[in-house]
């Protein structure tokens, strides 16, 4: 097994815990006091670009060796002249192929598109209660980046102050202000989508949701995600909330209606209880029957009013990606995210997000494949959005080019809410009485926050940009977690920029395979990416012959 380093003193970073090959701990804490890559470039922004302490240092690549097949052993590739993808009004001269002229728009949908400013979008951030407590900072982080965000499953079916009679919402606050809070600041950039699972299709959230916000919202339904092969998981440590949820229909374990398991509970034996979600389509036989299925979902959907519908997918296997592909293009579905195993997750049973499903790299190195395939049909292929193990800004090229040009967005889950827990801990620090409405969890700021400041406008590079963008006098109205996921979502925009134009590439559209390199032969074999010195090898040789 490859082992990731723990520290990076190139650019002053340290992970807290074990490192995953994304550079995140495997186990992330809202009270982490640091830091990082992604922790750190939250604060800091695109300074975390480059080597720490110039004048005083020069660095090195720490030639890391390329052993086995992901998205390590892809390489991107630069190239030595020309300029492709240049916006309106510029040319191919030296002053205006520059990084910052690359433009990072993108768009995605059938026929009702929908415009991003940056290539990234949310994981789905449901149920769980850490989304909830930091939903303010992920939302408006992201609504004022113009990215796109996902409620997801089961929000309205945990909330003990929503009312559901006989299958229709008549009161949901919590999805509401999920919903809400994004729209806010929402520009016209980026969407906010609502997940619906099995539970969340009989409490009629699709109706309550194109009842009350019409098309501002795009439905996604889910099949799965890449962490775990069951359904979405809580736990609460409340007997009787347990009960509230298991009369709202949901598998609760232990099960708290049995006399043993509430002496045991009682005796301190059962400390928790675990939530879960039912496993969809388990009526169906076959993958025909899956279609069908599917299919009356997303006609009753559009009956309903929705323009817009976008499909989540887990790591299942060669059968279920395909399915995924071809019914999300025949039923002209806006997006499909393909979630590989490596992801995150809120809650999954660490052994089977261990063991279970197929590798991100190895899944979208088929997602192209098979959208390659409908392509050759004369077939649109559904824009997809890959996720599974992402974080920083190489990831994001490495994944688009791996599918380009049927990729339009990287779904980035922990990396996106990392600076939604550190905005909310630092702005608990600097104002006491905010403490406990931003959930922040520090008493002091730590050594690793307190060098670059005391104040908001010192510890955000980011600060005056978005103040910039919303006023002065409304900066008092966004939370610091959101400012935070500002200034990292600028170090990413950065880092795709510069990377793009090494590869002459001055518009994210233009990105494609030909842009990165496999670094050994399997890698090649599984992903149909070239071997590295193989790219170009005969050109090379014209040139040599001439």
């Amino acid at each position: 097994m490859i082992s990731w380093p723990k520290s990076n003193d190139v650019l002053g970073t340290v992970n807290r815990g074990n490192p995953a090959e994304s550079g995140l701990c495997t186990l992330c804490r809202a009270d982490c006091m640091g830091k990082c890559e992604t922790w750190l470039s939250s604060l800091r922004g695109r300074k975390l670009i480059y080597p720490r302490d110039f004048g005083f240092v020069t660095a090195g690549a720490d030639n890391t060796v390329h052993l086995g097949v992901s998205y390590n052993s892809l390489r991107i590739n630069g190239y030595l002249y020309g300029a492709q993808g240049l916006p309106k009004g510029l040319s191919n001269c030296e002053d205006d192929c520059i990084f910052p002229n690359v433009s990072l728009e993108t768009e995605f949908g059938a026929s009702v598109k929908t415009k991003v400013r940056v290539p990234i979008m949310t994981g789905a951030l449901g149920s769980t209660f850490i989304a909830a407590k930091y939903w303010e900072s992920f939302a408006v982080g992201a609504s004022l980046v113009g990215f796109p965000i996902v409620v997801g499953e089961n929000v309205v079916g945990i909330d003990r102050q929503a009312e559901i009679k006989n299958g229709k919402i008549l009161k949901a606050p919590e999805l509401d202000r999920r919903i809400q809070t994004y729209l806010r600041y929402f520009d016209g950039y980026g969407a906010i989508l609502v997940q619906m699972n099995v539970e969340d299709t009989r409490n009629g959230v699709a109706e309550y949701v194109i009842e009350k916000y019409a098309d501002k919202v795009i439905m996604e339904l889910k099949w799965g995600q890449g962490a775990k092969d069951i359904g979405g998981e809580i736990q609460v440590t409340d007997l009787e909330y347990a009960l509230f949820l298991k009369k709202r229909g949901y598998v609760v374990d232990p099960d708290p209606t049995l006399p043993e398991v509430q002496e045991a509970f009682k005796s301190g034996a059962i400390k928790s209880f675990a939530r879960h979600s039912r496993l969809g389509y388990t009526n169906c036989s076959s993958w025909e029957d899956v279609y069908e299925n599917l299919s009356k979902q997303v006609k009753y959907l559009r009956k309903l009013g929705y323009k817009r519908i976008s499909l989540k997918t887990g790591s299942y296997g060669m059968e279920a990606l395909a399915m995924a592909i071809k019914f999300a293009t025949d039923l002209k579905l806006d997006l499909l995210t393909i979630d590989g195993s490596g992801g995150g997750t809120g809650m999954s049973p660490w052994n089977m997000m261990q063991t279970w499903g197929v590798p991100s790299i190895f899944l979208h190195a088929k997602a192209y494949e098979y959208a390659s395939l409908l392509a050759k049909k004369d077939k649109k292929p559904v824009d997809m959005a890959f996720a599974g193990g992402f974080a920083r800004e190489d990831h994001i090229f490495k994944a688009l080019a791996l599918g380009a040009p049927y990729t339009k967005l990287v779904c980035m889950g922990r990396a996106l809410m990392i600076p939604g827990f550190l905005g909310a801990n630092i702005e608990g620090v600097l104002h006491p009485e905010r403490k406990e409405k931003v959930k922040g969890n520090w008493e002091k700021l730590p050594p690793a926050v307190a060098e670059f400041g005391s104040s908001a406008e010192a510890i955000f590079a980011g600060y005056y940009d978005v103040q910039k963008k919303v006023g002065k006098d409304e900066m008092k109205n966004i939370p610091y977690g959101a400012i935070a996921v500002w200034t990292l979502a600028d170090k990413l925009a950065a880092g795709v920029q510069q990377l793009l134009a090494g590869a002459r590439k001055f518009s994210i559209k233009e990105i494609s395979r030909e842009d990165i390199a496999s670094c050994n032969r399997e890698t090649e074999k599984e992903t149909g990416i070239p071997f590295i010195t193989e790219v170009g090898d005969k050109v090379a040789k014209r040139i040599l012959k001439s």
